[in-house]
């Protein structure tokens, strides 16, 4: 895929329309879609829950829960009727109630394989939060159940629905500035007190920083070039070993691109980061900070931008749900999540073998 090709992919779909936000007058039917949330984390309580009282074009029609208590705090909360509440035992019943269309595996990395494929066996749509799963070959099974059961797979990428990472996104894609020569991306923060949390285990996780973090600075070099990354040089520290004994806690890497652009890139869990800075001939686009869920600031070497704030995971979700009723693509489909994990892994090698040089092959987006 070359950089038109792969420019022309990324602002395929209703989303890529300059900060837009209503779908609805490209609707083939008039319907909102049920979303289902499997997990009830921190994610979706903080998040996705109150994003979907925000949505026009789908709405929280039931939760899947292993906590007996968060039941009733939901469906007070937000009226959800008995009926579409579940929990990991029933969960393959869901593929009888047709008030649910999609589903939203909000769990921990280990499980996104086996409740996506369950979702699509049973039936309905699925959105796996990222990273797509723990490894390349769980990414595929995902991907041929979906496909065998006819249903869309979609990977939680919030930013390619806000508008600052959009400007991001048409720099690339129109060579507004000219021709990209540097990139810079940092994505972390500092993980609390709690020892015992899931992201800390391996077997839960796969990966530290960067899985959660990282895929967000990986993301943001690719869609500030337009291109996939052809090798990648990348480092890991540990200032905290104890802490981060099963897990990666800072991650530094470097990605060359087919076009000669170069992107230097972290993620941590032991530090704070949240800058995204292209370079071109013509001038430069600066976003810091470019990832959290919302005060996102902009500027280029020409002024400040100003775009709206806006819910990324409504847009996010209400673009799914577009998707689905208009029998289009979504711009972030199962193959960039599979992608993501590939790179991970070129990451993971590089490590491994000191920082060499590892060619990333193939790439599946």
């Amino acid at each position: 895929m070359n950089r038109r090709d792969f420019t022309r992919t990324l602002a395929a779909g209703a989303s890529a329309l300059p900060f837009t936000h209503s779908f609805a007058s490209s609707f083939s039917q008039d319907k909102k879609l049920g979303v289902a949330l499997v997990g009830l984390g921190g994610y979706s309580q903080g998040q996705l829950g109150p994003a979907l009282q925000e949505t026009e074009n789908c709405y929280l029609a039931g939760v899947v829960t292993g906590t007996p208590e968060k039941e009733k705090v939901w469906a007070d909360k937000y009226g959800i009727p008995e009926k579409n509440i579940y929990n990991y035992e029933t969960y393959d019943q869901i593929a009888d109630n047709d008030d649910i269309d999609i589903i939203y595996v909000v769990l921990p990395n280990s499980m996104h394989a086996e409740y996506t494929i369950r979702a699509a066996e049973a039936g309905k749509h699925v959105i796996c939060e990222k990273p797509m799963a723990m490894n390349v070959a769980e990414c595929r099974q995902m991907m041929d159940a979906c496909e065998k059961a006819g249903v869309k797979l979609s990977i939680g990428y919030r930013l390619h629905f806000e508008p600052y990472n959009q400007k991001v996104m048409e720099v690339a894609k129109e060579n507004t500035m000219g021709k990209i020569n540097f990139v810079r991306c940092g994505a972390g923060y500092r993980m609390g007190d709690n020892w015992d949390q899931w992201r800390l285990q391996k077997d839960l996780a796969g990966t530290g920083a960067l899985g959660n973090m990282g895929v967000y600075a990986i993301q943001g070099a690719i869609y500030a070039v337009g291109e996939n990354p052809l090798y990648v040089r990348a480092q890991e520290f540990k200032t905290i070993p104890k802490k981060f004994d099963e897990t990666d806690e800072t991650v530094t890497f470097q990605f060359e691109f087919p076009s000669g652009v170069v992107a230097n890139c972290e993620t941590s869990h032991n530090a704070k980061m949240n800058y995204l800075y292209v370079s071109a001939e013509d001038g430069w686009i600066e976003l810091d900070p470019y990832s959290q869920y919302g005060g996102l600031k902009g500027k280029t070497s020409k002024g400040p931008l100003n775009f709206p704030q806006v819910n990324q995971q409504a847009r996010q979700m209400d673009d799914f749900a577009a998707c689905i009723l208009n029998n289009t693509q979504t711009p972030v489909p199962g193959e960039m999540g599979l992608r993501d994990v590939q790179i991970i892994d070129g990451i993971l090698a590089s490590i491994e073998s000191g920082g060499d040089k590892v060619k990333l092959d193939d790439l599946a987006f």
